[in-house]
């Protein structure tokens, strides 16, 4: 049985996952109380329904929060009894929540006459921060559409077998910060820059023409031969461990050239029956 538990910042992008989990087969209930999480799929599991082989439960901050400190504990409970269980957390900045809301016009859960909107997101940020940091994937809407929102979660969880990894390698441009669902993070804004060139300034890393400029410097594949040897060596332990999921970015300046090129060799070189790979490219989008 597959279990995936979705979590995250109310206008974070819970809803949307939880129906792009719906639209590819699992079976999803929202808002279940965690007291009850264990319980259920004990039933569930014991009914040995093929419609409850993959289901997906939404959680939030106005679950008891005692509970909610207790969530780790309890997905370790129901691995041990033999589901494959992951935690999904929908994260985005606070500037772009309160943007959220006041263009839908919706109330916050944790709004009220005597909670302003600010506040509601400052406690709910405290309030699921635990559930944050044991998550297993974290994706960051900020910049994200629903569309997008949509293929993430469908790839990185398709993606992600029973004992595989999901490796994802992400570019990006750190003139827009860092992305914070990154694990690792790479700066490569010291490699020769094809922005310079000036035929090839309008292109991206993924055109032929700045791909073969990049590809002759040597400093840029030294950078590649040191990056592949680091991941080489630590992937297989992060499969060992049963990390379910691993986001690797690649950074330079604007995310156009540098880190795309980078992002487009290193996903050629890994990719193995333990391990499936995704590319995203942050700044590609735009």
């Amino acid at each position: 049985m597959r279990l995936v538990v979705v979590s995250g910042l109310s206008g974070g992008g819970k809803s949307v996952a939880l129906h792009m989990l719906e639209d590819i087969g699992y079976f999803c209930i929202d808002n279940i109380p965690i007291n009850l999480l264990k319980s259920f799929v004990a039933e569930t599991v014991m009914t040995d329904d093929p419609a409850y082989r993959r289901m997906a439960v939404g959680i939030d901050a106005r679950s008891n929060v005692d509970d909610l400190l207790q969530l780790p504990a309890l997905v370790e409970e129901i691995r041990a009894g033999g589901v494959d269980c992951d935690i999904l957390f929908l994260h985005a900045d606070q500037h772009v929540l309160l943007k959220r809301f006041r263009e839908t016009r919706r109330k916050h859960p944790l709004s009220n006459d005597q909670v302003g909107l600010q506040d509601a997101i400052r406690r709910e940020n405290e309030i699921l921060e635990s559930v944050a940091a044991y998550a297993d994937l974290v994706i960051d809407t900020s910049r994200t559409s629903v569309h997008e929102l949509r293929e993430i979660v469908r790839d990185r969880i398709d993606s992600r077998g029973e004992g595989r990894l999901s490796l994802q390698f992400q570019s990006f441009g750190f003139k827009n910060g860092l992305p914070a669902d990154a694990d690792i993070v790479f700066d490569v804004r010291c490699l020769p820059n094809p922005y310079w060139v000036a035929e090839l300034r309008g292109k991206s890393g993924q055109d032929e023409p700045v791909a073969r400029w990049l590809g002759q410097q040597d400093d840029v594949n030294d950078m590649l031969e040191s990056i592949s040897d680091w991941l080489a060596r630590w992937i297989p332990a992060f499969v060992a461990s049963n990390r379910s999921y691993l986001t690797v970015a690649i950074g330079c300046t604007g995310g156009q050239h540098r880190s795309v090129y980078l992002v487009e060799r290193l996903a050629e070189r890994f990719g193995d029956g333990n391990v499936a790979v995704l590319i995203r490219h942050n700044e590609l989008k735009h």
